[in-house]
């Protein structure tokens, strides 16, 4: 959520945001809906002002014993005209809120314009594989282990059913990844997985995303989409002391997604499903020190990665790839050997204060002064199953087992796997 101070001011920079995001909200809308609440909030004091002077007139006129029928049938019209005010002043309010959940956050001024074809790659690492023999995708590789037809008898298609050592390989990797991130200094949180609507406003995932989300319209709940949801909302509506930041938390949550808007996108195997695996890093921190800990999210990223002995590329998202909440993201980009392509595994968001307003999450500076919002980061450290696709596919070899890295072979007490 924008700061309405800044609607007021810097209208075309919201104007610009919203074409650079491709959004379809009007700017205009708003500045005039703000400005017939600011006229009508005038008349309101005005009115207010008039009664109370009315009241202290009737006071006066009864004490000294005088009639004060005049004052009282005027008063009593001023009360029924503030009344109506007052009504057509909530139902701006209704309004302006609608719209400020709409305006989407400010790309920074480093985020190029346009869409995917611009955004820009700021590095790689690793070798691509190479090998004496055509490699397979993983939906071949995995053929036993990995049963999207089981899957589908249970809930449908596009969901992930493993069995035998693929159902191992993923639950190896969530533990080591949340002992790697514990290990850095993260509070690990066991969370809900579903959430509220005042949570996924919160992180702005609604009303944006709405067709996107598993909604159990019974109880009004959603499935989370993301471990940002609970994590995040573990602070809305909480005042931190600045001694507390910068808050580091992890956590494992199933992520679930209707994909609405996905049809016709590759959604073979396991690119593409309903409900996946994923830990989550989410940081509160100072607005001095967020962009030194978007970097520090990045290289904990990587630097797992690179543990793990998987290619990677890390790209800086221009504004049309950018989501409605971010102001800046880093996709990392991992290599899928058996499809020969660059598959997204991480992407890591710095929010500034865009979510810390819609849920109002502040911290009280140490030197005192009014409260102010934090800045919210948020990443996958990792995200699966496209962590198990780099994996398999960049492991093959040629009678179809799988070599692991030497740390997940340590984990998995094998090196390779068949």
């Amino acid at each position: 959520m924008l700061d309405r101070k800044f609607l007021r001011k810097e209208p075309q920079i919201v104007a610009d945001a919203i074409k650079a995001k491709n959004e379809k909200i009007d700017i205009e809308l708003w500045i005039n809906a703000d400005s017939k609440r600011r006229a009508l909030m005038l008349q309101i004091e005005d009115l207010r002002k008039l009664r109370n002077e009315l009241s202290k007139a009737v006071s006066m006129k009864k004490r000294n014993g005088e009639n004060a029928d005049s004052e009282m049938n005027k008063s009593r019209e001023i009360g029924a005209n503030l009344s109506s005010l007052e009504n057509e002043v909530a139902e701006i309010d209704i309004q302006l809120a609608e719209l400020e959940n709409s305006f989407p956050n400010i790309p920074d001024s480093d985020v190029p314009l346009g869409g995917e074809e611009n955004n820009v790659v700021l590095r790689s690492w690793g070798e691509i594989p190479q090998f004496d023999f055509a490699p397979r995708p993983h939906w071949d590789l995995m053929e036993g282990v990995f049963q999207p037809e089981a899957a589908g008898r249970i809930a449908g298609s596009n969901f992930i059913l493993f069995r035998g050592w693929a159902a191992k390989l993923q639950r190896t990797l969530i533990s080591w990844m949340l002992d790697h991130h514990i290990n850095s200094g993260m509070e690990e949180i066991w969370a809900p997985f579903v959430a509220t609507p005042e949570s996924m406003t919160a992180t702005a995932q609604l009303p944006k995303m709405d067709d996107d989300m598993y909604r159990i319209g019974r109880d009004d709940l959603f499935l989370i989409p993301t471990g940002e949801v609970p994590l995040t909302n573990l602070y809305r509506d909480q005042l931190l002391e600045e001694a507390d930041l910068p808050v580091r938390l992890c956590g494992y949550t199933p992520c679930f997604r209707r994909e609405a808007g996905s049809y016709g996108k590759e959604n073979r195997g396991l690119n593409r499903v309903h409900q996946f695996e994923k830990v989550e890093m989410v940081r509160f921190e100072h607005p001095d020190r967020s962009d030194e800990a978007h970097q520090e999210l990045l290289n904990h990223a990587t630097g797992m990665l690179e543990l793990l002995g998987i290619p990677y590329r890390v790209l800086l998202l221009a504004s049309g790839d950018l989501s409605f909440a971010a102001a800046k993201c880093y996709d990392i980009e991992i290599w899928s050997a058996g499809q020969k392509k660059w598959l997204e595994v991480s992407s890591l968001s710095n929010f500034r204060d865009f979510q810390a307003r819609r849920g109002n999450m502040r911290f009280r500076p140490a030197g005192g002064g009014k409260p102010q919002f934090v800045h919210t980061l948020n990443g996958s450290g990792l995200a699966l199953p496209r962590l198990i696709i780099s994996l398999v596919e960049n492991g093959q070899q040629a009678d179809g087992s799988i070599k692991l890295p030497g740390i997940l072979a340590e984990l998995m007490g094998t090196e390779v796997i068949r």
